[in-house]
């Protein structure tokens, strides 16, 4: 298979989570970890070409990312629209990072995968006497372009007939199970991963699935921060799994904050509520405490600018008046827009309170989505032969610094569909075969005496992030986040050389410590980039360069934990030479 980057993988494996030996093995053509919109689309799509696949999920089968979608999905569906417009919106939301190719390919290839996702299953809004799909607006969108399910349930609505249609087809699925490490075989290519199941009959505890193809679909890591609108499966598993299998991963600085997610106090942590940018998108308006419309000036789309905007200018407007929200004024839609349109968002907001049909909705910009993720070609591939990613979890180009609105569900699907068929394009169209796999051992699985953070540091790195990497970051701020992120570390290692103890293995120590990991790695891209570009804010830097920083930065682990963080020499994506290498400390 060719390698992304047209070089030999020459990336020793990083050090595993320490896990016990597997204690039992099943074996498949295709092995999908995520039940996504990515997830099930590839493994839909490699079983119909007559692959064996199983599917490995967190919780279960419809617990991921994809229902909580709101919005809906983007495609030049409507009269008048074009794939060419569409790119052009994503290109400006990108702000100067996004990979032509690839957006040219999920426009393109766009439409049609849409169609095929409701020949499967899926039932969009339509209008009833035309039969035609519902379009609505959404920020930086010149067109109506976002087709939505169940007025704003769109995600759940894809999730429902993706679940059912793999459940009909009788793919091997695995539920409750974490990822834990990517199998190699001798030659340093993917051949399956290990897992930690939760009460599956035979399948209880570590285990392994050894397959020759790794299909990474495990979503965000909004979990990083304390608010965020991603559910408490979104820990950066993957991404974490592919740094230490040796995977690059790119432009994980730009976290992009949703602008609108219900405000339910300054103690509020975890999931919090999103209220869609569809809202805004169907008229509703943002406005200080005395009613004023503050977006409007700050861009020519007011309130349907590019999240990144939007999300800023309720942050300053907050800083000025001293304030910890903004409101969302859409008591003009009356009730029975509110019932049909929003029914999902209604209930949520009545549920905590607040009505609003008669009063403004209390928002503040919350951890939404990660533009960044591991590093891949056109064809889901990783700079690890045999390991693909695609979702959230990847960085395939399309969204640059910045992602523009109702794309996320849109990438999945094509490259999915992309990824499945480069996986069964072998003459018998099935995959390749899982070969021999190895894995170090317990006792050497953490060589260099890595250790296991314990379960309640996963709200010491929330912390740390919110308040050294959120919306507002400095080079202040982003050094006081790495010195505390190296503090947790160290404190952990130095239990372990005095008393010879770790944290016990478990789902919240594993989770904790790919949490600490992906950390150090936004964390150290978001140093180095001294600009201000897309979601990515620097309060001391606050003008874009593109001079010195339209290029990427990508970032792998090495053996020794430390972090090699590398910047190409364009924005062309992947980079078409090799890149610079400067080496972080480890902490």
């Amino acid at each position: 298979m060719t390698h992304p980057t047209g070089r030999p993988d020459a990336a020793a494996p990083a050090t595993a989570l320490r896990a016990p030996a597997p204690g039992w093995a099943t074996e498949a053509d295709v092995v999908v970890v995520g039940s996504g919109v990515a997830g099930l689309t590839v493994a839909l799509r490699c079983a119909a070409a007559g692959a064996k696949v199983t599917v490995v999920t967190k919780a279960r089968l419809d617990d991921g990312s994809t229902r909580w979608a709101q919005g809906g999905i983007a495609a030049a569906l409507g009269e008048g629209d074009t794939p060419e417009q569409h790119l052009d919106d994503t290109l400006v939301a990108g702000a100067g990072l996004c990979d032509e190719r690839a957006v040219r390919t999920l426009v393109t290839e766009g439409p049609e995968a849409v169609r095929r996702l409701i020949a499967t299953g899926a039932r969009f809004d339509a209008d009833d006497d035309t039969g035609e799909i519902l379009l609505t607006r959404e920020g930086g969108h010149h067109r109506r372009r976002i087709a939505h399910a169940g007025g704003d349930a769109t995600g759940a609505e894809i999730s429902r007939a993706l679940v059912e249609a793999v459940r009909t087809a009788g793919i091997d699925t695995v539920e409750n199970a974490l990822v834990l490490d990517l199998l190699k075989d001798g030659s340093g290519r993917a051949a399956g991963v290990t897992l930690h199941v939760m009460g599956e009959g035979r399948r209880d505890g570590v285990g392994a699935v050894r397959a020759g193809a790794v299909v990474l679909a495990t979503g965000g890591m909004g979990q990083i921060f304390s608010a965020t609108t991603n559910p408490a499966v979104s820990t950066g598993d993957g991404v974490a799994l592919a740094l230490r299998a040796g995977a690059e991963v790119s432009d994980l600085e730009f976290v992009q904050f949703h602008p609108t997610v219900l405000w339910l106090g300054p103690e509020a942590e975890g999931q919090q509520p999103l209220v869609s940018e569809a809202v805004r998108g169907e008229g509703a308006h943002l406005v200080d405490a005395d009613g004023v419309r503050f977006m409007q000036g700050q861009h020519e789309l007011a309130e349907l600018a590019p999240r990144d905007i939007v999300a800023k200018g309720i942050t300053r407007r907050m800083q000025e008046r001293g304030a910890e929200h903004m409101y969302l004024d859409a008591r003009h839609f009356g009730a029975r827009m509110w019932e049909r349109r929003f029914p999902t968002i209604l209930a949520a907001c009545r549920a905590h309170g607040i009505d609003p049909v008669t009063e403004p909705i209390p928002v503040a910009p919350a951890a939404h989505y990660a533009s960044g993720g591991v590093r891949t070609d056109l064809r889901g591939r990783t700079t690890v032969p045999g390991l693909y990613a695609c979702g959230e979890v990847a960085c395939t180009g399309v969204h640059g610094a910045n992602r523009l609105a109702s794309n996320s569900l849109l990438e999945g699907l094509v490259f999915a569909e992309r990824i499945a068929e480069d996986i069964t394009a072998a003459a018998d169209g099935s995959a390749r075969p899982a070969a021999a796999a190895e894995r170090p051992g317990p006792d050497e699985a953490a060589p260099h005496g890595a250790p296991l953070l314990a379960s309640e540091a996963r709200y010491e790195i929330q912390h740390i992030m919110t308040h050294g990497a959120g919306v507002l970051r400095s080079a202040e701020s982003l050094a006081r986040a790495a010195d505390r992120l190296e503090r947790v570390h160290d404190d952990a290692a130095a239990q372990l050389r005095r008393d010879g103890k770790t944290a016990e293995p478990g789902v919240e120590t594993w989770e904790a410590t790919n949490l600490h990991l992906v950390a150090r790695v936004l964390v150290a891209a978001a140093q180095r980039r001294e600009e201000t570009r897309g979601c990515h804010w620097r309060e001391d830097r606050p003008a874009r360069d593109d001079a010195a920083w339209r290029r990427h930065l990508l970032v792998t682990l090495r053996p020794d934990g430390a972090l090699d963080v590398r910047s190409t020499d364009s924005e062309a994506f992947p980079p078409p030479t090799t890149p610079r290498t400067e080496t972080e400390s480890r902490p």
